[in-house]
């Protein structure tokens, strides 16, 4: 599945692309309106990541434009302005969604598949993805570890919906920052450790066996 990210900020356009490449998308990149509006008419994308501030034609040109053309591709905006206003002109030009920067790349992910599921017309399902006896429903934001329920705040759900996407592959800390704070996000890397400690007090407690793994030098994952 082949996206379209146009994205003039570099340390974001490297993150989106890394991250959206790991969850299994195709990514091309561009860096300007212009070249963003050309990629965008030549090439077939299921999805357009479209950032307001943009070199050359802004994101809302490049939207009405190609809303002009036909092309009706869906259209994730994303900006750095929060006004209502800011939003209703992105909606106005033909954007299908609107996300406000700084942002979790989690958070981004959701996004992109509620606007890829809206335009295959899949609705009816939930979103859920397992490994082994953890699940996890992301359209409730629900988690199960075999029968029991786990409880988890929103920070907790996004960090171990990376591992559990991902079983067996290893994260580093700087990775799993990005991922689920954002590349904006300013703390250190001890924030990771701290919630992978929450996380394990749940999800491994009791007498389940311990899925999440410190590989020493590396980072963590969800042992397969």
């Amino acid at each position: 599945m082949r996206l379209l990210v146009v994205e003039d900020e570099h340390n974001v356009a490297a993150a989106l692309e890394s991250g959206l490449i790991a969850e299994g998308f195709n990514v091309d990149v561009a860096t300007d309106g212009d070249t963003g509006y050309w990629m965008a008419t030549e090439h077939d994308y299921r999805l357009i990541i479209l950032d307001v501030m943009l070199p050359g034609r802004n994101g809302y040109q490049v939207c009405r434009d190609l809303r002009a053309a036909k092309n009706q591709t869906p259209i994730l905006m994303l900006t750095a302005k929060d006004g209502e206003y800011d939003q209703a002109e992105g909606l106005d030009t033909g954007a299908d969604d609107y996300l406000v920067k700084p942002f979790s790349f989690v958070v981004l992910l959701a996004h992109v598949r509620a606007l890829l599921r809206r335009s295959t017309g899949d609705q009816d399902g939930s979103d859920v993805v397992a490994a082994g006896d953890i699940e996890l429903d992301r359209t409730t934001r629900s988690c199960r570890r075999g029968d029991e329920r786990v409880d988890l705040t929103k920070r907790e759900f996004d960090l171990l919906e990376v591992l559990v996407t991902n079983p067996g592959q290893v994260f580093s800390k700087d990775h799993l920052l990005a991922q689920v704070w954002g590349p904006d996000f300013d703390g250190g890397t001890n924030v990771v450790e701290v919630y992978i400690g929450y996380l394990r007090r749940k999800v491994d407690a009791g007498e389940h066996p311990a899925r999440i793994e410190t590989v020493h030098g590396h980072g963590y994952r969800l042992a397969p």
